[in-house]
Protein backbone atom coordinates (compact mmCIF):
# COMPACT_ATOMS: atom_id res chain seq x y z
CA UNK A 1 0.00 0.00 0.00
CA UNK A 2 0.70 3.79 -0.46
CA UNK A 3 2.93 5.43 2.76
CA UNK A 4 0.43 8.00 3.98
CA UNK A 5 1.67 11.57 3.97
CA UNK A 6 2.35 13.57 7.06
CA UNK A 7 -0.67 15.37 8.47
CA UNK A 8 -0.51 19.01 6.60
CA UNK A 9 0.83 22.20 8.79
CA UNK A 10 -0.64 25.84 7.83
CA UNK A 11 1.33 28.82 8.76
CA UNK A 12 -1.23 30.44 10.86
CA UNK A 13 -2.01 26.83 12.63
CA UNK A 14 -1.95 26.76 16.21
CA UNK A 15 -0.46 24.18 18.76
CA UNK A 16 -4.10 22.66 19.47
CA UNK A 17 -4.42 22.03 15.68
CA UNK A 18 -2.33 19.38 15.90
CA UNK A 19 -3.18 17.20 19.10
CA UNK A 20 -2.72 16.73 22.35
CA UNK A 21 -1.54 13.55 23.59
CA UNK A 22 -1.30 12.07 26.99
CA UNK A 23 1.25 9.22 27.99
CA UNK A 24 0.66 7.26 31.04
CA UNK A 25 4.28 5.83 31.56
CA UNK A 26 7.16 5.01 33.12
CA UNK A 27 8.01 3.76 37.13
CA UNK A 28 11.33 3.26 38.89
CA UNK A 29 14.00 2.36 37.20
CA UNK A 30 12.21 2.44 33.86
CA UNK A 31 11.69 6.38 33.74
CA UNK A 32 13.97 5.89 30.01
CA UNK A 33 10.99 4.10 28.48
CA UNK A 34 8.57 7.02 29.50
CA UNK A 35 10.93 9.87 27.99
CA UNK A 36 11.51 8.07 24.91
CA UNK A 37 7.48 7.47 24.20
CA UNK A 38 7.47 11.02 25.06
CA UNK A 39 10.06 13.03 22.91
CA UNK A 40 8.82 10.43 20.21
CA UNK A 41 5.06 11.99 20.19
CA UNK A 42 7.02 15.62 20.12
CA UNK A 43 8.87 14.79 17.52
CA UNK A 44 5.58 13.25 15.58
CA UNK A 45 5.15 17.02 15.47
CA UNK A 46 1.89 16.21 18.33
CA UNK A 47 0.77 20.23 19.22
CA UNK A 48 1.03 19.16 22.89
CA UNK A 49 2.38 15.96 24.98
CA UNK A 50 1.67 15.60 28.57
CA UNK A 51 3.30 12.58 30.06
CA UNK A 52 1.71 11.21 33.85
CA UNK A 53 4.01 9.09 35.68
CA UNK A 54 4.71 8.56 39.26
CA UNK A 55 6.09 10.64 41.41
CA UNK A 56 9.96 8.99 41.78
CA UNK A 57 9.78 8.94 37.85
CA UNK A 58 8.31 12.39 37.10
CA UNK A 59 11.06 14.45 39.31
CA UNK A 60 13.29 12.12 36.75
CA UNK A 61 11.54 13.20 33.23
CA UNK A 62 11.09 16.51 33.78
CA UNK A 63 14.30 17.57 32.68
CA UNK A 64 15.13 15.56 30.14
CA UNK A 65 11.48 16.12 28.36
CA UNK A 66 11.44 19.70 29.07
CA UNK A 67 9.34 20.33 25.91
CA UNK A 68 6.29 18.52 27.41
CA UNK A 69 4.36 18.99 30.55
CA UNK A 70 4.92 16.08 33.48
CA UNK A 71 1.65 15.11 35.86
CA UNK A 72 3.47 13.41 39.14
CA UNK A 73 1.06 10.60 40.22
CA UNK A 74 0.61 8.82 43.77
CA UNK A 75 3.10 5.93 43.46
CA UNK A 76 3.75 2.49 44.87
CA UNK A 77 6.15 0.83 47.08
CA UNK A 78 7.90 -0.33 43.77
CA UNK A 79 7.70 3.42 42.47
CA UNK A 80 5.38 2.52 40.08
CA UNK A 81 2.24 4.40 39.67
CA UNK A 82 -0.41 3.37 42.13
CA UNK A 83 -4.17 2.73 41.96
CA UNK A 84 -4.53 5.63 44.16
CA UNK A 85 -3.48 8.40 41.36
CA UNK A 86 -6.75 7.14 39.71
CA UNK A 87 -8.24 10.35 40.54
CA UNK A 88 -5.86 12.54 39.93
CA UNK A 89 -5.38 11.13 36.79
CA UNK A 90 -8.88 11.33 36.17
CA UNK A 91 -8.29 15.50 35.82
CA UNK A 92 -6.33 15.22 32.64
CA UNK A 93 -7.68 12.26 30.98
CA UNK A 94 -10.51 14.69 29.82
CA UNK A 95 -7.51 16.48 28.39
CA UNK A 96 -6.25 14.44 25.63
CA UNK A 97 -7.19 13.31 21.95
CA UNK A 98 -5.14 10.72 21.64
CA UNK A 99 -4.04 8.48 25.35
CA UNK A 100 -0.69 6.64 24.95
CA UNK A 101 -0.86 3.52 27.69
CA UNK A 102 2.57 1.22 28.63
CA UNK A 103 6.02 2.04 28.19
CA UNK A 104 7.87 1.11 31.42
CA UNK A 105 4.62 0.92 33.92
CA UNK A 106 5.77 -2.53 35.68
CA UNK A 107 3.67 -5.31 36.24
CA UNK A 108 3.19 -4.20 39.94
CA UNK A 109 -0.45 -5.50 40.77
CA UNK A 110 -1.45 -2.66 41.87
CA UNK A 111 -0.27 -0.29 38.73
CA UNK A 112 -2.05 -3.19 36.66
CA UNK A 113 -5.40 -2.67 38.23
CA UNK A 114 -5.35 1.02 37.36
CA UNK A 115 -4.61 0.22 33.83
CA UNK A 116 -7.67 -2.04 34.25
CA UNK A 117 -10.09 0.67 35.68
CA UNK A 118 -8.82 3.06 33.12
CA UNK A 119 -9.92 0.90 30.39
CA UNK A 120 -13.05 -0.46 31.28
CA UNK A 121 -14.33 2.92 33.30
CA UNK A 122 -12.43 5.98 32.65
CA UNK A 123 -10.81 6.31 29.28
CA UNK A 124 -12.47 8.35 26.26
CA UNK A 125 -10.13 8.83 23.58
CA UNK A 126 -8.74 6.60 21.48
CA UNK A 127 -5.93 5.08 22.93
CA UNK A 128 -2.08 3.41 21.67
CA UNK A 129 -1.86 -0.06 24.21
CA UNK A 130 1.64 -1.20 24.39
CA UNK A 131 4.06 -3.00 26.80
CA UNK A 132 3.19 -3.52 30.43
CA UNK A 133 -0.28 -1.59 29.38
CA UNK A 134 -1.10 -5.09 27.24
CA UNK A 135 0.78 -7.15 30.08
CA UNK A 136 -2.07 -6.16 32.75
CA UNK A 137 -5.28 -7.46 30.46
CA UNK A 138 -3.77 -10.02 28.39
CA UNK A 139 -5.80 -12.95 29.32
CA UNK A 140 -8.60 -10.31 30.06
CA UNK A 141 -9.99 -11.28 26.75
CA UNK A 142 -13.89 -9.22 27.92
CA UNK A 143 -12.10 -6.66 29.02
CA UNK A 144 -10.58 -6.11 26.07
CA UNK A 145 -13.52 -6.22 24.15
CA UNK A 146 -15.01 -3.70 26.51
CA UNK A 147 -12.46 -1.11 25.99
CA UNK A 148 -12.41 -1.53 22.62
CA UNK A 149 -15.97 -0.75 22.04
CA UNK A 150 -15.60 2.46 24.00
CA UNK A 151 -12.32 3.92 22.48
CA UNK A 152 -10.33 3.04 18.87
CA UNK A 153 -7.34 1.08 19.95
CA UNK A 154 -4.00 0.50 18.46
CA UNK A 155 -2.59 -2.30 20.27
CA UNK A 156 1.64 -2.42 19.87
CA UNK A 157 3.11 -5.90 21.26
CA UNK A 158 6.10 -7.49 20.77
CA UNK A 159 5.52 -11.58 20.18
CA UNK A 160 5.83 -12.38 23.44
CA UNK A 161 3.10 -10.11 24.52
CA UNK A 162 0.60 -11.03 21.59
CA UNK A 163 1.77 -14.84 22.87
CA UNK A 164 0.39 -14.23 26.03
CA UNK A 165 -3.08 -12.41 24.68
CA UNK A 166 -3.55 -15.61 22.56
CA UNK A 167 -2.06 -18.10 24.95
CA UNK A 168 0.52 -19.92 23.17
CA UNK A 169 4.39 -19.69 23.25
CA UNK A 170 6.50 -17.13 21.37
CA UNK A 171 7.53 -19.45 18.76
CA UNK A 172 4.52 -19.87 17.68
CA UNK A 173 3.71 -16.66 16.95
CA UNK A 174 7.18 -16.18 15.16
CA UNK A 175 6.69 -19.29 13.01
CA UNK A 176 3.86 -17.47 11.07
CA UNK A 177 3.18 -13.94 12.30
CA UNK A 178 0.83 -12.83 9.54
CA UNK A 179 -1.68 -15.51 10.63
CA UNK A 180 -1.25 -14.56 14.31
CA UNK A 181 -1.68 -11.09 13.92
CA UNK A 182 -5.16 -12.59 11.62
CA UNK A 183 -6.16 -14.59 14.79
CA UNK A 184 -5.97 -11.32 17.38
CA UNK A 185 -8.04 -9.44 14.77
CA UNK A 186 -10.53 -12.13 14.78
CA UNK A 187 -11.16 -12.50 18.15
CA UNK A 188 -10.56 -8.58 18.52
CA UNK A 189 -12.18 -7.30 15.08
CA UNK A 190 -11.90 -3.53 15.60
CA UNK A 191 -9.14 -3.25 16.89
CA UNK A 192 -6.15 -2.27 14.86
CA UNK A 193 -2.51 -4.32 15.68
CA UNK A 194 0.61 -3.27 14.95
CA UNK A 195 2.84 -6.63 15.86
CA UNK A 196 6.39 -5.20 16.04
CA UNK A 197 9.31 -7.24 14.82
CA UNK A 198 11.50 -7.90 11.34
CA UNK A 199 8.73 -6.59 8.89
CA UNK A 200 6.41 -5.12 12.04
CA UNK A 201 2.66 -6.13 10.70
CA UNK A 202 0.04 -3.55 11.05
CA UNK A 203 -3.49 -5.28 10.77
CA UNK A 204 -7.36 -4.37 10.66
CA UNK A 205 -10.19 -6.37 9.96
CA UNK A 206 -10.39 -4.57 6.40
CA UNK A 207 -6.58 -3.55 5.95
CA UNK A 208 -2.99 -4.91 6.13
CA UNK A 209 0.36 -3.73 5.83
CA UNK A 210 3.55 -5.36 6.22
CA UNK A 211 6.43 -3.30 6.51
CA UNK A 212 9.73 -3.01 4.56
CA UNK A 213 12.17 -0.20 6.30
CA UNK A 214 13.88 -1.27 9.78
CA UNK A 215 16.67 -3.06 10.68
CA UNK A 216 18.08 -5.87 13.01
CA UNK A 217 19.57 -2.71 15.11
CA UNK A 218 15.88 -1.98 16.22
CA UNK A 219 16.00 -4.88 18.08
CA UNK A 220 16.90 -3.05 21.01
CA UNK A 221 16.09 -1.57 24.10
CA UNK A 222 13.89 1.41 23.96
CA UNK A 223 12.75 1.29 20.07
CA UNK A 224 9.46 0.03 20.73
CA UNK A 225 8.93 2.60 23.39
CA UNK A 226 9.43 5.05 20.56
CA UNK A 227 7.07 3.64 18.31
CA UNK A 228 4.61 3.96 21.06
CA UNK A 229 4.60 8.00 21.28
CA UNK A 230 4.91 8.07 17.29
CA UNK A 231 1.91 6.67 16.77
CA UNK A 232 -0.08 8.24 19.20
CA UNK A 233 1.50 11.63 18.35
CA UNK A 234 0.73 10.68 14.91
CA UNK A 235 -2.92 9.64 15.25
CA UNK A 236 -3.55 12.93 17.23
CA UNK A 237 -3.05 15.01 14.39
CA UNK A 238 -6.15 13.72 12.86
CA UNK A 239 -4.54 10.93 10.65
CA UNK A 240 -7.43 7.85 9.88
CA UNK A 241 -5.73 5.37 13.25
CA UNK A 242 -4.44 2.54 10.59
CA UNK A 243 -2.64 5.25 8.50
CA UNK A 244 -1.60 6.71 11.33
CA UNK A 245 0.22 3.10 12.52
CA UNK A 246 1.59 2.61 9.17
CA UNK A 247 3.06 5.78 8.75
CA UNK A 248 4.41 5.51 12.33
CA UNK A 249 5.66 2.18 11.64
CA UNK A 250 7.45 3.38 8.27
CA UNK A 251 9.39 6.26 9.92
CA UNK A 252 10.18 4.29 12.57
CA UNK A 253 11.86 1.55 10.61
CA UNK A 254 13.33 4.31 8.42
CA UNK A 255 14.70 6.24 10.90
CA UNK A 256 16.69 3.20 12.22
CA UNK A 257 18.01 2.53 8.92
CA UNK A 258 19.15 6.34 8.37
CA UNK A 259 20.64 5.60 11.38
CA UNK A 260 22.25 2.42 11.36
CA UNK A 261 23.95 3.87 7.92
CA UNK A 262 25.80 5.66 10.13
CA UNK A 263 26.33 4.49 13.27
CA UNK A 264 26.53 0.80 12.27
CA UNK A 265 23.45 -1.41 13.54
CA UNK A 266 26.12 -2.36 16.74
CA UNK A 267 26.08 0.97 17.92
CA UNK A 268 21.94 2.23 17.29
CA UNK A 269 20.20 2.80 19.86
CA UNK A 270 16.43 3.73 20.87
CA UNK A 271 17.66 7.52 21.55
CA UNK A 272 19.68 7.67 17.96
CA UNK A 273 16.06 7.03 16.68
CA UNK A 274 14.63 10.42 18.06
CA UNK A 275 17.90 11.74 16.35
CA UNK A 276 17.08 10.85 13.26
CA UNK A 277 13.33 11.24 12.84
CA UNK A 278 13.79 14.46 11.17
CA UNK A 279 15.77 12.70 8.41
CA UNK A 280 12.97 10.25 8.09
CA UNK A 281 10.18 13.07 8.01
CA UNK A 282 12.38 14.55 5.66
CA UNK A 283 13.19 11.75 3.14
CA UNK A 284 9.25 11.00 2.97
CA UNK A 285 8.54 14.53 2.60
CA UNK A 286 11.02 14.55 -0.49
CA UNK A 287 9.81 11.57 -1.94
CA UNK A 288 5.81 12.66 -2.86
Amino acid sequence: MRIPDLPRRERTAHKGDFGRVLIIAGSRGMVGAACLATIAALRSGAGLVTLASSDSAQILAAPRIISALTVPLAETQDGSIAFSAREKLNTVLGKADITAIGPGLSTNPDTAALVKRLLAEDLQTPTVLDADGINAIAQEHELIKTAIAKNKMIFTPHPGELARILDVNTAEIQADRLQAAKRFIELFPEAILVLKGANTIVISQEKQYVNATGNAGLATGGAGDVLTGLIAGLWAQKLDAFDAAVLAVYLHGLAGDLAARELTMNCLTAEDLLDYLPRAFNMHLASR
